[in-house]
């Protein structure tokens, strides 16, 4: 790649994984989007057990990159071919049998909200502001949003985002389901590591496939729910993982 619009570091089994145009607010443009799924993809190794993702610079990211829409020869087509492609590396991301941790801070706008939303743990600086921004430029949401955000928040506050200006402090994104911790200012990185490290040294895959029962649950009905449960704990319970923390357990 001519240039790293999404770096990937992989030490003692967590991917860092931060979004890297800080000038541009990581704005989503249509080599950004094809660098994170690129990216993506590489998640899926078994030298990876946890992932932390984050932006470079003042913001996490700031949404779709509206001056790259002006730029093309065809907006339309443009804005299509980003959003299809932004939306399939978020589903990948979603997708991993592994965990994945959130560090944001500055602003989350938009399509950055999806991205969030991609992740299990959002960590989020105390300085932290969220909205949807689509209205106020005559658009609509995209990257799964509009599916992601009443399952984090509830159909009503939902809607109150994407149909109105309001804007979400982080202590009320925390009240609202969209962060699950705050930390103080300038310290979200950090503390993103340690809960990062923490889930890499853990059960990762047992954890993983927590992430996929949840994430999966949505579009499946609760008795194929059940079925896969016991599937899964089944498979679980024979790893040389679940062995040795079930027999650590039991010699108390």
């Amino acid at each position: 790649m001519s240039e790293d619009l999404v770096r990937l570091d992989v030490t003692d089994g967590v991917a860092t994984v931060v979004l890297n145009r800080p000038d541009a607010a990581n704005a989503l443009d249509l080599p950004l989007a094809e660098q994170l799924g690129a990216v993506v993809d590489r998640l899926g190794g078994p030298d990876v057990r946890a992932v932390l993702l984050t932006g470079a610079g003042k913001r996490f990211c700031a949404g779709g990159d509206v001056r790259s829409f002006l730029a093309s020869e065809d907006p339309a087509a443009y804005v299509e071919r980003l959003a299809s492609t932004a939306d399939v590396a978020l589903r990948r991301l979603a997708e991993l049998d592994k965990p994945v941790v959130a560090a944001v801070h500055g602003a989350v706008a938009g399509a950055g909200l999806a991205v969030m939303l991609s992740c299990d743990l959002v960590l989020a600086d105390v300085g932290t502001k969220f909205v949807t921004a689509y209205a106020g430029i005559g658009l609509t949401p995209d990257c799964g949003l509009s599916w992601l955000l009443p399952r984090a928040v509830g159909q009503q506050r939902a809607l109150e985002l994407l149909l109105t200006p309001r804007t979400l402090t982080a202590l009320e994104g925390r009240d609202w389901g969209l962060v699950t911790e705050v930390v103080e200012a300038g310290d979200v990185l950090t503390r993103g590591r340690e809960v990062v490290e923490s889930l890499a040294s853990g059960p990762s895959a047992a954890l993983g496939q927590a992430r996929r029962l949840v994430r999966s649950s949505y579009a499946v009905s609760r008795a194929d729910t059940g079925a896969d449960e016991a599937r899964t704990i089944g498979a679980a319970v024979r790893s040389e993982e679940a062995q040795r923390l079930i027999t650590a357990f039991t010699s108390r």
